[in-house]
């Protein structure tokens, strides 16, 4: 029986949080259905998911959790390499609840429960209840029979960390020294937090995420490691762009800064699409509700290319149906010539506040 570590840390016990570019045993999504989250019901965002499930299925292990009401539709739409399994949720996106997989150099895992607000808490988070939310990683690491650390004290989503396997993680301070995330720990203890909990050895901190992200700048979004000592930044050329200011501070900062092995990063620039704007038609579709923030017409969204994800063998892009489309493509192709970059449509999850990578939790091969 899976048992919760108390009293110690991962990195005391010799566990890392290994790189998302490192080689999966599986991944999952969360079947997205919530009214207030995705627009019509879920139903535009539910093809966006048979797409990129299916496409990782080919890859890797599947597993898509739903409800009740939805397993059998989910079911009947997902590719019979898929597994579907049944567990209760607040919200779809998998990747921020909190739960991070360890492993070991024996070929050991285990898991660590973080905590989960809502990106915010009370005050300032996006919806509530999320007590289902905050239970996602216990349960998870339960069904897969692993034991696992209690960290539910630290509040980080996965989102919010971009780890490089070796020693190093990436935070930005808007969102991960927020007081609606972790209010009576000083910038000193989140980084001894991250340290001992993702087996760490350095923290480096980018100010700010992009303009528009209502997850308080989620590095996701800012940058990710191809590789150790390799990263892929946002980025625009137009000085007057609103997201240059954004983009060249964190440029100007990674180019300075070595990580925990004393290399000097290596950094790919990939342009971003247009800004997509919510449309008077979109906003419609989501349910109004008093507990989650309200979507708006004709509001801005933070868009980038950054926001994708690694399967073995490959790299999984989201497509915007924008020009700058193909050539992110080329560009990932360039920098990761040993794995097949794939272009997936999934702007309408875009809608809702983010993308592949904000959906999609890794699980890594021990």
């Amino acid at each position: 029986m899976a048992k919760v570590i108390k009293n110690t840390t991962p990195k005391k016990d010799g566990y890392r949080v290994p790189g998302e570019f490192e080689w999966h045993k599986g991944s999952i999504i969360i079947w997205p259905e919530k009214g207030f989250a995705f627009r019509n019901g879920g139903k535009p965002a539910q093809e966006v998911c048979v797409i990129v499930a299916n496409t990782i299925a080919e890859y890797e292990e599947m597993t898509v959790i739903c409800s009740v009401e939805q397993y059998e539709n989910a079911r009947a739409r997902l590719s019979e390499k898929v597994r579907v399994i049944e567990m209760s949720t607040n919200e779809a996106w998998a990747q921020d609840k909190g739960a991070f997989y360890a492993i070991n150099d024996k070929g050991e895992m285990r898991g660590v429960q973080l905590g989960f607000n809502a990106y915010g808490g009370l005050e300032e988070g996006l919806y509530f209840p999320w007590d289902l939310d905050s239970q996602f990683a216990q349960k998870l690491f339960e069904f897969e029979n692993i034991d696992s650390y209690d960290a539910k004290h630290f509040i980080l989503e996965g989102g919010s960390a971009q780890v490089d396997g070796e020693g190093t993680v990436i935070l930005t301070e808007q969102c991960n020294l927020n007081p609606n995330r972790n209010s009576d720990m000083p910038k000193e203890e989140v980084e001894r937090n991250c340290k001992e909990y993702l087996g760490l050895d350095k923290v480096i901190w980018i100010k700010r995420g992009m303009l528009y992200d209502e997850t308080d700048g989620h590095i996701d979004d800012i940058c990710f490691f191809v590789r150790p000592g390799v990263i892929a930044l946002s980025w625009v050329d137009d000085v007057d762009h609103p997201q240059y200011p954004v983009f060249k501070e964190a440029y100007d900062i990674l180019s300075q800064e070595r990580d925990a092995k004393g290399r000097k990063f290596e950094i790919h620039k990939i342009h971003i699409p247009e800004i997509i704007h919510i449309t008077k038609e979109e906003n419609k579709g989501f349910d109004v509700i008093a507990d989650a923030a309200p979507r708006e017409s004709n509001q801005p969204l933070a868009v980038t290319y950054i926001n994708g994800y690694f399967v073995n063998g490959g790299f999984l892009v989201p497509l915007y149906n924008d020009p700058r489309d193909q050539e992110a493509i080329q560009k990932f192709q360039e920098i990761m010539p040993d794995r097949k970059v794939i272009g997936l449509p999934t702007k309408e999850w875009s809608l809702s506040g983010g993308n592949i990578h904000c959906m999609t939790l890794a699980q890594p091969r021990p």
